[in-house]
């Protein structure tokens, strides 16, 4: 079992980090938020609380049983790029287990296609990855609270920054997420016809959230990205590599309480030119 990070997560980056120019870029974020309109799917769906009628009632949906299911044939295609980044779809699930930030989408979106060309019902037990094969079942558990859930992904997305996962409406509700719009989680693939050991999704942790910037093979070369961020005025640390890890320093800034203000930071930080992964403990 290992776990598998957005690209470039512990890239080893023996240097200093490339600089974007600000005005490029926010030239640049019109013209492709306004091309990213026209995917299908999940584009940017933020918290899934835009819109009416947010509130699931009446009793919850059992969990999908996973079954073999052919790959779909819209939505699998061996990369795609949205706002600029691409991103390359796995070509298996195994193994697959990943902590960070979800959030949920629902009425902006009901009865619209997904990424797979099914219509999306915010009111079933689906979901939206941006690497995942489609479908792909999946074990969701709350890090926050232990409340856990099998749902079906078969939608792409989020697109949103430092986001893992995007749920569905009564998928939010059934792991209590739907007030806050984003929780703490753990996704962890389910293969069809393998034992899904649930006892082993859930381990009670701080809450704390960490945003790393930058995983190098030379402590002087994280020592300097460790000053460099600095100037935020913000905790900073270096994470040494344990016993038998690949050997990489690992510099994170934070901790952090909160979602909303992992989000600001993080913002500053990529306006320094430099890219963010976030880490939970």
């Amino acid at each position: 079992m290992f776990s598998i990070k957005p690209m470039g997560s512990d890239q080893i980056l023996d240097g200093p980090a490339g600089q974007t120019n600000p005005l490029l870029r926010r030239g640049l974020l019109l013209v492709l938020l306004l091309a990213s309109l026209l995917l299908s799917g999940c584009y940017m769906p933020g918290s899934g609380l835009l819109g009416t009628n947010t509130k699931f009632s009446g009793p919850l949906p059992p969990d999908p049983v996973p079954k073999h299911e052919p790959l779909s044939k819209l939505g699998n295609m061996p990369s795609y790029v949205v706002f600029g980044k691409r991103y390359y779809t796995l070509k298996s699930a195994a193994g697959y287990v990943e902590r960070g930030i979800a959030s949920w989408y629902g009425p902006q979106f009901h009865g619209k296609s997904t990424s797979s060309g099914e219509p999306y019902n915010m009111d079933a037990m689906t979901g939206a990855h941006p690497t995942l094969p489609l479908p792909t079942y999946v074990r969701v558990t709350n890090l926050e609270n232990g409340l856990s859930a099998v749902l079906r992904i078969n939608d792409r997305g989020p697109f949103k920054k430092n986001r893992i996962i995007d749920l569905s409406r009564v998928a939010a509700t059934k792991l209590g997420i739907i007030a806050k719009g984003t929780g703490l989680v753990e996704v962890r693939a389910i293969v069809p016809g393998v034992p899904d050991d649930q006892a082993t999704a859930y381990h009670p942790i701080r809450g704390d959230i960490y945003i790393q910037v930058g995983a190098y093979g030379e402590p002087a070369n994280a020592e300097v990205m460790r000053q460099r961020v600095g100037q935020l005025n913000q905790p900073v640390r270096i994470v040494p590599p344990a016993p038998g890890e690949r050997p990489l320093y690992r510099v994170q800034v934070g901790p952090f309480k909160s979602v909303d203000e992992t989000d600001i930071q993080a913002a500053r930080i990529m306006e320094m030119g430099i890219e963010t992964y976030i880490v939970i403990q």
